[in-house]
């Protein structure tokens, strides 16, 4: 009963948390979540932790723990201002999304789109994904993204009308994928997180050197379509702007056996990640251990 009080605390708290952030302008706005993000790193240990450790796993050996601690707390921040740009995306107009999103390689999207298959879209929680997401749906792609349930429902469900708001379409994680299929069939988009393991088995990997268990449904996803992979990423390069980098396509091999095939798109995922997160570590949006303590590597 209590849990049940708290969480119905959490939804009400969403929703006047949706009334009043899109009546704050971004330069009172960012500076305001700021400071929710600095309380959260302060009050969180659980989450606190958890950062630091992966970004211990990121950054070269014997970083001092002071940078360590430094770019967990700016994670935090970085947390608490997409909670702020969530909030007012319905609010946000297509001058605007354009003005603020840089996209490069959007020639890469095209070209993977152009094999007729759809397109098997895998990216991180990193840098901010909402609005560079209304951003590609501006360029007339539909998008297809499972998305993680939370409690109580209603939250759920609220939270779920801010993302759709512009034209996302977003599915419960632990239900039927068929729309994933149906959206490739149409030409479109079906988006799957490569770095966050909810739901399924996923695979145990080398990532930055150690052993994790990461998803794997966007490869096999690949796998049984035929459509290409493409890895895209935002990157938040200042309060309100920000950059989409989207890379060439990656076909999985229709030669050798499926576990050979499965390795070569895992491959292809996870040096992308690397690539990525290790470049700025501090926008990487997770706050729950990544890394396995004890498994063997996929091969």
């Amino acid at each position: 009963m209590a849990a049940l009080r708290q969480s119905k605390i959490v939804y009400y708290l969403y929703r006047l948390g949706g009334a009043l952030v899109p009546r704050i302008p971004p330069r009172v706005g960012y500076a305001l979540f700021s400071v929710v993000g600095g309380a959260a790193h302060r009050l969180n240990a659980t989450a606190r932790a958890n950062v630091r450790q992966n970004i211990r796993h990121i950054l070269a050996p014997g970083t001092p723990a002071a940078e360590i601690n430094r770019l967990a707390r700016e994670t935090f921040n970085y947390v608490a201002y997409n909670y702020y740009d969530l909030f007012r995306l319905p609010t946000l107009t297509d001058a605007e999304v354009n003005a603020r999103v840089q996209v490069h390689g959007w020639e890469n999207v095209e070209r993977a789109l152009s094999l007729g298959k759809g397109v098997v879209m895998t990216s991180a929680h990193f840098g901010n994904i909402e609005v560079v997401l209304y951003a590609m749906l501006l360029r007339g792609v539909a998008i297809t993204i499972p998305a993680e349930r939370v409690e109580p429902p209603e939250l759920y469900d609220y939270l779920t009308a801010l993302r759709t708001s512009k034209g996302l379409k977003l599915i419960p994680i632990d239900g039927p994928m068929i729309d994933l299929f149906r959206t490739l069939r149409r030409g479109g988009v079906a988006g799957i997180a490569g770095d966050r393991l909810v739901g399924g088995e996923g695979a145990v990997v080398s990532f930055f050197g150690a052993p994790a268990r990461l998803p794997d449904g966007h490869v096999r996803l690949a796998m049984r379509t035929g459509a290409p992979l493409v890895l895209g990423f935002s990157r938040r390069v200042q309060r309100d702007r920000y950059e989409a980098t989207f890379e060439p396509h990656f076909e999985i091999p229709e030669d050798g056996t499926d576990e050979e095939r499965f390795a070569a798109g895992m491959a292809y995922v996870v040096r992308g990640l690397e690539r990525a997160i290790g470049a700025h570590p501090e926008q990487w949006a997770v706050t729950v251990p990544i890394w396995a303590t004890e498994a063997t590597v996929s091969s």
